[in-house]
C-alpha cells in the first residue's frame, strides 16, 4: 500500500507541478511541503481534504486506501 507522501509526489508529479508551485498554490514554505512529501510530517486532515480538492481526487486515494483514483462528485456541495 502506498503512503500519503507517494501518492503527493505522484499527484503533483502527473500534473507538471513542482514542489515550489504546489507550496505556493497552498501558501506553506517549500520546506513544509518537502517534508509532507518526503513523510516527515504526517499530512493533517485538513491538507489532505485541501490536495484532495485540488487534485480532483478521494482522499481515500491520497491516504492509500485504494489505487484508483476516484474523482471528486463537486454536483454535492
Amino acid at each position: 500500500m502506498k503512503r500519503f507522501e507517494n501518492r503527493l509526489r505522484d499527484l503533483r508529479v502527473d500534473n507538471d507541478l513542482t514542489q515550489e508551485e504546489v507550496a505556493k498554490k497552498f501558501f506553506l514554505q517549500t520546506t513544509q511541503y518537502r517534508r509532507y512529501e518526503n513523510g516527515e510530517y504526517d499530512l493533517p486532515l485538513e491538507w489532505a481534504k485541501k490536495f484532495a480538492e485540488f487534485y480532483n481526487v478521494s482522499i481515500d486515494y491520497i491516504a492509500g486506501l485504494i489505487n484508483v483514483p476516484q474523482r471528486l462528485d463537486r454536483s454535492k456541495k
